[in-house]
């Protein structure tokens, strides 16, 4: 199967930087600025003009726009867009004190005689503040992740929407630079772009639903939807390993709201499409009363975790734990659905024999030698009679159950963040360097 092409990550990442510097630059180097202005108050501006193309940008990050999250991967996009808001949000903030500073004075944070695109800028620096303070403690508030991100996406286009008129209005269109261009064109881009991304792609794609055609109970609360493209279309490409944004379809009574699933079929199965999810939350606790006949509208494939964008990797150790085996399942699936000859050790790690998913698939695709399969299951609380490893992984039972050397080895890890991290503990311990281990975050949309 041919990777899909991607952009330098160096690349993109410079364009972006390149953005949010420019308009400062720009205005500095115009002339515009300067006379009887003081560098706090120059400094103040800057801050604002850069905030505005950081607002302007979030919506690229995480709007699932392949071109920009292929490089990346959607977690690290998502972890990013959290980061830059906070950087946007400071700068917003210093924006007003610097200018006060600089001369301005502080008579505008207290009066309510100020022009009208000045109650713009504080309008939007509300809305801001309270998008921010509602995201970091949106668990807090008991705010699930559906209600916040329906108030998140009725926030973002006002805010943009009030920065853009304030700072067009305060110096009538930054006259005769290449910003009397530019500004309206980001913001009106910024709003297309959420345009696209919350309205019309999702109306685009519950044209052509897909259908539920199996609904199969793996091991207690744990199921797997089969998933058919409409009919006379193929399904979707994506790589092992890879994950897809459903929403679900069903019964009167049941939710209808958008989540995340890992891909857990293989994708030289062309005719259909699978995920494997666990009874973990309100949602989920009702995915096994999805019915064959049921649709979904699906947006798909992202992800960075997969070992196909990693040709390199012949030798590798997968690290799971519970329902975190689905996107190494599908990676498995696929080797075998190719024959391929790469080797892999995979330690599994469950509670009990009862909370092992795929276990007799994963037994066939180790008798049958594509990939060279070794399968170690590691129970915390094994059954009675139980003769295989127990406890948790350390760094011990890696170095035993991997053949007493991790040299030239990669090592793919997925499963609750406890485990994850425990995970990566004992692989730091043993020396592996990060850039010989895989990992995707699923948490960043929960």
């Amino acid at each position: 199967m041919k990777t899909p092409f991607r952009f330098k990550p160096w690349l993109l990442a410079g364009a972006y930087a390149g953005v949010i510097a420019a308009p400062p630059a720009v205005a500095m180097l115009s002339g515009q600025w300067g006379d009887g202005e003081s560098p706090v108050y120059q400094l103040g501006r800057c801050c604002a003009l850069s905030a505005f193309m950081i607002l302007c940008l979030q919506v690229a990050l995480t709007g699932r726009y392949k071109a920009v999250e292929r490089p990346f991967g959607l977690d690290v996009l998502a972890r990013f867009h959290r980061r830059m808001a906070m950087a946007g949000g400071v700068l917003l903030l210093c924006h007003p004190v610097l200018l006060a500073l600089g001369g301005l004075g502080w008579r505008m944070f207290f009066t309510l005689d100020v022009p009208w695109y000045i109650w713009a800028a504080k309008t939007a620096a509300a809305l801001l503040a309270m998008n921010l303070l509602v995201s970091l403690f949106q668990r807090r508030l008991g705010l699930g992740f559906e209600g916040w991100r329906r108030l998140h996406g009725l926030l973002a286009p006002g805010i943009v929407a009030l920065a853009f008129t304030h700072s067009w209005f305060v110096k009538s269109g930054f006259p005769g630079t290449a910003l009397a261009l530019a500004w309206p064109a980001f913001a009106l881009g910024s709003l297309a772009l959420m345009a696209w991304h919350r309205i019309l792609r999702p109306l685009l794609a519950a044209r052509k639903p897909y259908t539920v055609t199996a609904v199969r109970q793996e091991v207690p609360g744990v199921w797997t939807l089969e998933l058919v493209p409409p009919q006379g279309e193929e399904a979707y490409g994506y790589l092992p390993g890879q994950f897809h944004f459903l929403t679900l379809r069903r019964a009167p009574g049941l939710p209808v709201e958008e989540h995340h699933f890992t891909i857990s079929s293989s994708p030289a199965q062309r005719g259909y499409v699978s995920s494997t999810i666990k009874e973990s939350g309100d949602f989920t606790a009702t995915i096994g009363r999805t019915a064959p006949g049921d649709t979904a509208v699906v947006q798909a494939a992202f992800g960075h975790f997969s070992y196909l964008l990693h040709p390199e990797d012949t030798d590798m150790v997968f690290l799971a734990g519970g329902i975190g085996v689905t996107p190494l399942m599908s990676m498995l699936r696929h080797m075998r659905d190719t024959a391929s000859d790469n080797a892999v050790t995979f330690l599994y790690a469950n509670r009990s024999q009862a909370d092992i998913v795929f276990g007799e698939e994963l037994a066939r695709i180790e008798a049958g030698g594509h990939p060279r399969l070794t399968v170690k299951h590691i129970l915390s609380r094994p059954d009675p009679g139980w003769e295989g490893e127990t406890g948790h992984l350390d760094e011990e039972k890696v170095l035993r159950l991997c053949g007493g050397s991790l040299a030239g080895k990669a090592f793919y890890l997925c499963g609750p963040p406890g485990l994850v991290a425990a995970s990566l503990e004992v692989l730091k311990r043993l020396g592996i360097p990060s850039r010989r281990i895989r990992r995707e975050v699923f948490s960043f949309l929960d």
